[in-house]
């Protein structure tokens, strides 16, 4: 796997000394309400089983990468599972990088990435029907909405509608 720099960013593989910068852009309450597999709080532990399980885990069946600026892991995207000739994208970014056209720019590339070196030939997105931002993330990226898919999510005891968008090649 090689780098994907971006002028504002890289997407690159995790390392074990990301612990730090993962925590402070992870923890938010924000960021948590509208993810299935990120805790709040978000501990050293967390950091420390996710860091590893990307580390030892990278194989066909799931990519997850962090989105870098100066060394510092200010976001996640990846590929989570893979099933043959289709995956499903997910990403989060810390609140202080938010409005700022990252996240989308790198769908933008992993998408790409995705179509292009993984020989993907179709790419789904499940949001949080509450979570506008990010389907607006999707569409600009030419991801179509294709249904709603009722009671989804478990997000806290609650069961949650999630919106499914998918961009096929």
């Amino acid at each position: 796997y090689k780098m994907i720099k971006s002028k504002n960013f890289t997407i690159r593989p995790f390392r074990k000394d990301d612990e730090k910068s993962l925590i402070s852009n992870i923890n938010n309450k924000d960021i948590y309400k509208y993810t299935v597999r990120i805790p709040y709080p978000y501990k050293t532990g967390d950091a420390k089983l996710w860091i590893k399980k990307c580390v030892n885990e990278y194989k066909k069946t799931l990519i997850n990468f962090a989105i870098d600026i100066n060394d510092e892991v200010i976001g996640g995207i990846g590929f989570d599972p893979i099933e043959g000739h289709k995956a499903e994208i997910g990403y989060w970014l810390g609140k202080k990088y938010w409005n700022k056209g990252i996240v989308t720019e790198a769908v933008k590339l992993f998408t790409e990435y995705g179509f292009n070196n993984i020989k993907l030939k179709r790419i789904t997105a499940h949001v949080f029907s509450k979570n506008k931002a990010s389907s607006r993330v999707l569409e600009k990226n030419g991801y179509k909405l294709e249904g709603i898919l009722k009671k989804h999510h478990n997000k806290d005891g609650k069961l949650i509608d999630a919106l499914l968008y998918a961009k096929v090649k």
